[in-house]
């Protein structure tokens, strides 16, 4: 490792445009590449409306960056009720994990922005096979619920059959 390497930081930033290309094909690489899911970006119309889709009244998105690099992204989708769901919360393999901290980093600023929006609930839905992402939200406060237990305005996923909910007010 370098000697800079050691102290180096993601910052968390909110999504502007200019990141555009680069969250597509981080996203899209990861469910491709890592997990064999065989989606596209034009099965996710989200990613090419980003501005409009997730940053309106409680929703935002926001990229992790080392220094100009896209290496994280997360995202709140308002689903009204003063609940939001958690989306696009994909990390780049090598900053997974302790050294960069860079998923820890993403759900704070998510969760201190849904707090001071007076959010009540964050809901998410993920694939059984992210099992790492399922120990990282079991170790974040966040509990398994049934799919019958999400709110009616929840939007389940294909993918989806593993669900987190957690109170945040």
């Amino acid at each position: 490792m370098r000697e800079d390497e050691s102290e180096r930081t993601v910052q968390v930033v909110p999504f502007v445009p200019a990141y555009g290309d680069e969250v597509v094909d981080l996203i899209v690489g990861i469910q491709r590449g890592e997990f064999a899911i065989d989606i596209t970006a034009d099965q996710q119309p989200d990613l090419r409306a980003i501005a409009s889709f997730y940053q309106a009244r409680n929703g935002n998105f926001w990229v992790a960056l080392d220094g100009e690099r896209v290496v994280g992204t997360i995202s709140l989708l308002d689903i009204g009720n003063q609940q939001v769901a958690l989306r696009k919360m994909f990390v780049r393999a090598e900053y997974r994990g302790p050294r960069y901290g860079t998923a820890r980093h993403l759900l704070a600023r998510l969760l201190t922005w849904a707090r001071r929006r007076g959010v009540r609930e964050v809901f998410l839905g993920t694939t059984p096979m992210f099992h790492a992402a399922h120990r990282f939200y079991e170790k974040s406060g966040f509990s398994e619920i049934d799919v019958s237990d999400l709110p009616e305005a929840f939007p389940v996923m294909e993918v989806d059959k593993k669900f987190y909910t957690m109170r945040i007010s």
